[in-house]
Parts: structure tokens; sequence; C-alpha cells
């Protein structure tokens, strides 16, 4: 079992420095998310294109059981990061919609077994 240790605020300055890197005070909402999954999603991208992100309230989800996330999951960026990670969340968002429309399509046969995803 992993233990965690503290940093000391010395120990802290020898850190290498992210240039990205910033405090909590300073990072932004860029995707409310519907879900922890799409929140997951996000992230990933986002950390692909070197930006940077935090899920908020990823552990709120429990408290609430199967309700949705939304106003609970959020991805924060550095508040630097903010514009470059609106244009991949924009990305983002416009997967999800086209997947959640490819599924949800009224004239597909729903005992049609699902289009593999490999």
């Amino acid at each position: 079992m992993k233990t965690h240790h503290p940093i000391t605020p010395d120990q802290a300055k020898n850190l290498p420095h992210h240039p990205h890197s910033a405090s909590v005070s300073s990072m932004r909402i860029a995707y409310r998310a519907e879900s922890l999954i799409d929140a997951h999603l996000v992230k990933d991208a986002l950390e692909r294109a070197e930006i940077p992100a935090f899920i908020s309230g990823e552990y709120l989800t429990g408290a609430v059981g199967q309700l949705p996330a939304l106003d609970y999951v959020a991805v924060l960026v550095p508040e630097a990061s903010l514009p470059a990670a609106e244009q991949v969340v924009r990305e983002v968002e416009q997967g999800l919609q086209d997947a959640r429309l490819a599924l949800s399509d009224p004239d597909e046969d729903p005992d049609a077994p699902l289009p593999a995803f490999c």
C-alpha cells in the first residue's frame, strides 16, 4: 500500500516547473460534464494537447448515486490555457454528440447488434 507523504515548501521549490502549471485559484472551468466518463474523455483530450487539466467534483458522484453529474463534475484548466482548451472541448463535444446521435437513430432496428468500435 502506497503511503502519501506531503512535501515541504523547500522540497516543492525543487520540483520541475510545468510551463502551464498554475495555482488552483487561477483554474477555470473548461467543461461541465454530463457524466464522469465525459469528463475523463475531455481531460484526456486536453492532456494529449499538452493542456493540464483537473476534474473537479469527481468524487461527489458517489454521493449522488446514479443521478446525472451535471453541476457536480467539471474539467478545469489553467486560466492561460482556456482559449486553447475551448477548441479541444468543442471537438470532443462534437464527437460525443455524433456518437449519441448514431446510437439513438430511430430508423435503426432496436434488436440489431451494435457496431464494434475497434
